[in-house]
């Protein structure tokens, strides 16, 4: 884990999984299995490209869900979290009939929500799509953008790292 706590920078969260065995290093994932529906695909049968965004999500309200603040939780605490970047990076299709598999891994929490995505054919193991999405906490009653996470959900990642 790389970063300073409550010093203005953004905590950074190594990934750790089956592929990366770092010692001590700590995040904190959660994976979805879906299936590629019809209403997914174009007319050559593939993923459409805006599709992804969909499946990103999906990846994204099951991680807020383990963490335990997902958007109504947010919402109730008078937050939004629009999203302010987001990059996708395609570099295998999905098609009709497969299975995806994403992975939704929580890489910086105090400053800004940080997502980072890998979307995999399940049943091939290959790598389908790539992405990062970035959100800032943003005080519903006055549209004002806070450059610190809720208090609430810093505690919330904080006890399951």
């Amino acid at each position: 884990m790389m970063g300073k706590a409550r010093d203005g920078c953004s905590h950074q969260l190594a990934h750790v999984g089956k592929r990366h065995n770092e010692a001590n290093s700590t995040s904190i994932s959660e994976t979805v299995i879906f299936k590629i529906e019809f209403y997914d695909v174009d007319s050559m049968r593939i993923v459409w490209h805006g599709n992804y965004i969909k499946f990103i999500e999906k990846g994204r309200c099951a991680l807020l869900d383990k963490i335990g603040y997902g958007y109504l939780q947010m919402v109730e605490d008078g937050y939004a979290f629009p999203i302010v970047e987001l990059k996708v990076k395609y570099v295998r299709s999905l098609a009709f009939g497969n299975t995806a598999r994403i992975v939704s891994t929580l890489i910086e929490y105090e400053n800004r929500l940080k997502i980072r995505y890998e979307i995999y054919n399940d049943k091939t193991g290959e790598l389908c799509t790539k992405a990062e999405s970035v959100q800032l906490a943003v005080k519903m009653a006055t549209g004002e953008t806070s450059f610190v996470c809720p208090e609430k959900f810093i505690k919330k990642v904080e006890a399951l790292l």
